[in-house]
């Protein structure tokens, strides 16, 4: 084996050890969430919900055209840390097709559901369902 194939043997190794931590050993004990965004009593499509525990990584989801979202807390990992959570919703910003056409994007949704979010959730082990009935007024 030539110095090369070595470097690259060793580089892949590396990597591959890297990576092996990142696996779900370190995944904390998870509970599957889902729920309805209504706004003023309709579905509230195209929100980012996000679960942030006092420790740990956020878990988040978008609503679907019924105001419907599943929470994911990595990418083909459902679910969210069990305990308490700060909750945010946001919508999400679609970039328009010819910029400079439109006005400048302003979130729909009172403060009190994102930056200054006044949102909870407890997050139990077994399925949760926690729907947000948000309102305007």
């Amino acid at each position: 084996m030539n110095l090369a194939h070595r470097l690259l043997f060793a580089s892949v190794a590396a990597v591959a050890t890297i990576f092996s931590g990142c696996s779900g050993s370190n995944i904390p004990d998870l509970a599957q969430v889902n729920g309805v965004v209504t706004l003023n009593g309709m579905p509230y499509p195209n929100a980012q919900v996000t679960f942030t525990p006092a420790q740990g990584r956020p878990s988040e989801g978008v609503t679907d055209a019924e105001g419907k979202f599943e929470l994911v807390y990595l990418p083909q990992v459902k679910g969210a840390q069990l305990g308490d959570h700060t909750v945010a919703i946001t919508t999400r910003y679609q970039a328009p097709e010819n910029p400079g056409t439109e006005r400048p994007f302003v979130e729909p949704l009172p403060p009190q559901y994102n930056v200054q979010s006044k949102l909870t959730a407890a997050v139990n082990s077994g399925v949760n369902v926690v729907d947000f009935p948000l309102t305007t007024r």
